[in-house]
């Protein structure tokens, strides 16, 4: 607030502190507020009471479920978003399979579609982009809107966030912004902290941290990274776990996303909470025999970045922007950035 990160514990505040935050936001004469809405948050009511204009869905993969214990109960809780009284309008990926059901059913008053699939969308107001091209720095593509064309280059790695950015682009370009205009501004977009967050790279493996946790979310990561390793002329690492006391049916799902897209795979602890860090890791193992196991896992970043080729990539995943680790129900000070940061220090040491 007032320029500063505040923490607020969940992905969507309760709902008093989520209406207090908002009456400051009117106090300090903010015009406009944009925040996360979790499955879990609006199945809580978290957002009871609270007023929203527009609704963006990006897509629908397999989260929560320790929670909502069925994708179809999952489905559910998001849908609400988008038959929220005076709804005024919904941005929905036409990509994604429930996005064009979303698109169908919503209340909304007005809807806005957004692709980088289909090019022959004939949707009123949809908004589009061609010729994607992926590069070592980021992502270029031309982005199409019905009032307009504009060239977008961005140094956001991965195709998965062409789709994050049109869905931004249709939230500006209906708050009056030319299409030029949105691209002027993507120009200057960082990734926030723990997501694709770049470390490393000059005469150094290139280490990633991002906070992929579900098999969709690694399968994005690795395959945004994969081009860089090939430009890079070697290999990709990954090193990750799954947390504890949560959907146990994803971690062998995402142990063979690793073992098919990454050339080394580490398993190693994320927060296991309450639950065997070596069973959990076990069960990852099922989709990925050939994977190594360190189950401490500064251990595992630094031993895996200091035996690194120089020109490989390593991705960290699972924690991205988190400051602790959960284990045996005690939280400890911990973070991917700082163990990658000094390990990459080591190999330094080391050459001189």
């Amino acid at each position: 607030m007032a320029g500063e990160l505040v923490e607020t514990g969940f992905t969507t505040p309760a709902a008093t502190t989520l209406m207090r935050y908002l009456a400051r936001f009117a106090d300090d004469h903010a015009q406009a507020c944009a925040l996360e809405a979790s499955s879990i948050g609006i199945a809580e009511g978290r957002l009871d009471g609270a007023r929203i204009d527009v609704a963006v869905f990006t897509n629908l993969t397999r989260d929560h479920l320790d929670y909502h214990g069925s994708m179809e109960a999952y489905a559910q809780a998001k849908a609400r978003l988008f038959s929220w009284p005076r709804l005024r309008l919904a941005v929905c990926n036409l990509d994604d399979p429930f996005g064009r059901e979303l698109a169908a059913m919503t209340s909304a008053t007005k809807v806005v579609g957004y692709t980088q699939q289909d090019r022959s969308s004939d949707r009123q107001g949809t908004i589009r982009a061609e010729d994607v091209e992926e590069t070592i720095d980021g992502l270029r593509f031309r982005l199409c809107a019905p009032n307009g064309r504009a060239q977008v280059e961005t140094g956001l790695l991965g195709r998965y966030n062409v789709s994050n950015l049109l869905a931004v682009a249709a939230v500006l370009i209906d708050a009056g912004l030319a299409p030029q205009a949105v691209a002027e501004r993507f120009a200057s977009l960082r990734s926030p902290a723990g997501r694709l967050e770049k470390l490393g790279g000059h005469n150094q493996p290139l280490v990633v941290v991002d906070y992929a946790h579900t098999p969709d979310a690694l399968q994005s990561a690795l395959g945004a990274l994969r081009p860089v390793a090939a430009a890079r002329g070697a290999g990709l690492v990954v090193v990750f776990g799954c947390g504890g006391d949560r959907d146990r049916g994803k971690r062998p799902l995402m142990g063979a996303v690793a073992a098919r897209l990454a050339d080394r795979v580490v398993l190693t602890s994320d927060n296991p909470r309450g639950e065997d860090q070596q069973a959990i890791l076990d069960e990852i193992r099922v989709g990925a025999p050939a994977a190594e196991i360190v189950t401490d896992r500064a251990q595992a970043i630094r031993q895996t970045i200091v035996a690194a080729h120089p020109s490989e990539v390593v991705l960290l995943a699972g924690k991205g922007h988190e400051s602790y680790q959960e284990i045996a129900g005690v939280r400890r000070p911990f973070s991917d950035v700082a163990n990658a940061a000094a390990a990459l220090a080591a190999r330094r040491e080391v050459a001189l």
